[in-house]
């Protein structure tokens, strides 16, 4: 069975210092870099009661990013490992992942706290982390 094609439709975009490679941190829970993800207008409505979360999952597209690695060498250590077994931005498929600290939401614009996007990537969705959902037991 051939697989249905994908479509993403970025919600926004981040506003962030980052502008190059070396710029962001390794990971964005080790930074207290404030950022503001920007929604497009026709998607205001999904931000309805944000405001009372805490933190939050936010997913990019790593445009940037080489699509061709598939083995890297992750930061502090010697040896190669595919990318499916570390975190590593250069992926077939570059989605990032990213834990944020919600700050503040108003209007379209969110303010976060440890998000390790360049500024300008697309951001292509939002999730609420839920403790009791989201931690390994």
């Amino acid at each position: 069975m051939t697989p249905a094609p994908i479509e993403l439709h970025p919600v926004g975009h981040v506003r962030s210092p980052y502008t190059a490679k070396g710029d962001a941190p390794r990971q964005g829970r080790l930074s207290d870099t404030i950022a503001e993800i920007v929604i497009d207008e026709k998607y205001l409505p999904a931000l309805w009661q944000i405001e009372g979360r805490k933190h939050l999952w936010i997913l990019c597209w790593f445009d940037r990013a080489d699509r061709s690695v598939l083995r890297a060498i992750p930061p502090g250590t010697s040896a190669e490992k595919g990318v499916f077994a570390i975190r590593s931005p250069d992926r077939p498929n570059p989605v990032s992942l990213c834990l944020v600290d919600l700050l503040e939401a108003e209007g379209n614009i969110l303010k976060v706290r440890g998000l390790d996007a360049f500024d300008g990537t697309p951001v292509i969705d939002i999730k609420v982390y839920a403790a009791d959902i989201d931690c390994a037991r």
